[in-house]
């Protein structure tokens, strides 16, 4: 990915997303409209197990687009939080829309795993952990990451499944 200045206060230069300040400066934004306007949204957690090496310098670039293909809505987001993992805020967006784009996310994921697969004897390994929830004036937006982070350390746990959506409790 050529740099540039243009987006450098609010893109990762890796892999080309969002950075963590200013999804969390859109999702409060968010958090707030959907308050107002009584509709709910969904926080997504992306977890992909690739350790960068030299023969792979660009390996989390190219799976991160495959997962922002898989999103196609404009007004959902997708931003780095760290070295591991990755949130996904969709908006305006209710249970069965989540799971039709959970499961793109995974179609793409097989897909960029299949290509992956002819050039290497490898592929990526991925917990990707949810929740939904219509937020209220009474409910912390703290709560909702916390929730989808216990999530994914909990699926990270686990060998027989890697992918689960939960309303917020």
């Amino acid at each position: 990915m050529i740099y540039s200045f243009r987006n450098s206060g609010f893109r990762d230069p890796e892999t080309g997303v969002y950075n963590q300040t200013y999804f969390m400066e859109v999702f409060n934004r968010e958090w707030h409209r959907h308050i107002r306007d009584h509709q709910s949204l969904a926080l997504l957690y992306l977890c992909p197990h690739i350790h960068e090496t030299v023969k792979q310098p660009h390996l989390l670039e190219f799976f991160m687009k495959q997962v922002q293909e898989a999103i196609l809505r404009t007004t959902d987001l997708v931003a780095r939080l760290n070295n591991n993992s990755f949130a996904l805020g969709l908006f305006n967006i209710d249970e069965p829309g989540t799971k039709i784009v959970l499961q793109r996310i995974e179609d793409k994921i097989k897909q960029f795993n299949l290509e992956y697969a002819k050039q290497h004897t490898s592929h990526v390994d991925y917990e990707l952990a949810g929740c939904i929830c219509t937020p209220e004036r009474d409910l912390n937006i703290e709560i909702i990451f916390k929730d989808v982070e216990r999530l994914s350390h909990e699926l990270g746990r686990e060998r027989n499944r890697n992918v689960e959506l939960r309303h917020l409790q």
